[in-house]
């Protein structure tokens, strides 16, 4: 048993050596005009980020050096506050943990930024997914990596004013999240579910349309991937929240507690053919184990 123990951990080795995995750092931006608090949720099986959760007031910016063959999702928490008992809480992208940093996903509405690095092939595989809703903007953009689609992807515009009233999450009289068709009314077809479990039966709706026409680099629906997933090769990645300033959720909260301190911080190949068709189903199956 020890011998085929080592003879799997030294295939793995050389299988990286081959494919040039390569050790990413994510910088991590908040270009809003308001606090936001990301959170990082790991994929099951790949090795664990630290912090889960911090704070990011406006214009500032962190770096995370990323485990080699990560996968997992990045999203931004608002409108966050710290009640007398100590419990932490969002309203939006809120991961449950009633602590700064998390131990689980984001709640919907919110939109996520979804990695796949050092997949088949040695491919970084990348996304800003809509899905589960929408709460702020995000892009994510590639340094210094090779390939044909490795190109920044996601959603610049708000959506929290325009978004259609039966998906609209408001605080007062102000829109600060956007629900999906799924989370809103449960539908198989919205959800792709049931007899809408495939790409041939699940088709875009007018709610994902909505999502699509204004983000057209992020997904808008479960089966979206031919313009929404993207690839690198050897990249870092720059995750920037309101890529360009944007007011749209409310910047001052009377309640809320500044605790930007609080918690751990953070220090401020190609494929062609039948070969993208396995990678990308590999990535998809991979984006479904969250």
């Amino acid at each position: 048993m020890a011998i085929l123990q080592l003879s799997i951990t030294l295939a793995m080795f050389f299988l990286q050596l081959l494919s040039g995995a390569h050790s990413s750092t994510f910088s991590i931006v908040n270009k809003c005009s308001y606090t936001v608090w990301p959170g990082v949720l790991s994929g099951a099986g790949t090795p664990q980020i630290s912090p889960t959760g911090f704070a990011l007031q406006p214009g500032q910016s962190t770096s995370i050096p990323v485990p080699t063959s990560w996968s997992g999702r990045i999203w931004g928490r608002t409108l966050c506050t710290e009640d007398s008992s100590g419990k932490f809480s969002c309203l939006t992208g809120d991961c449950g943990s009633s602590t700064l940093e998390c131990s689980g996903g984001a709640i919907p509405p919110a939109t996520l930024a979804e990695f796949t690095l050092n997949g088949a092939g040695g491919m970084d595989f990348f996304d800003v997914s809509l899905v589960d809703g929408y709460n702020l903007p995000m892009m994510i953009s590639p340094q210094g990596g090779t390939g044909v689609n490795c190109t920044s992807a996601g959603c610049a515009a708000d959506l929290n004013g325009d978004c259609p009233m039966e998906l609209k999450v408001v605080d007062g009289s102000e829109g600060v999240a956007c629900k999906s068709a799924c989370d809103a009314f449960g539908d198989p077809q919205y959800c792709c579910s049931g007899a809408y479990a495939t790409p041939n039966t699940c088709k875009p709706s007018t709610y994902s349309q909505f999502f699509k026409t204004a983000c057209p680099t992020a997904y808008s629906y479960a089966y979206d991937d031919g313009t929404s997933t993207f690839t690198c090769t050897g990249a870092d990645y720059v995750i920037t929240f309101c890529p360009s300033p944007s007011t749209s959720v409310k910047s001052s909260n009377p309640m809320a507690v500044d605790i930007s301190s609080t918690g751990s911080q953070p220090t401020s190949s190609a494929f062609i053919g039948g070969a993208i068709t396995t990678t990308l189903a590999v990535f998809w199956q991979l984006r479904h184990l969250f």
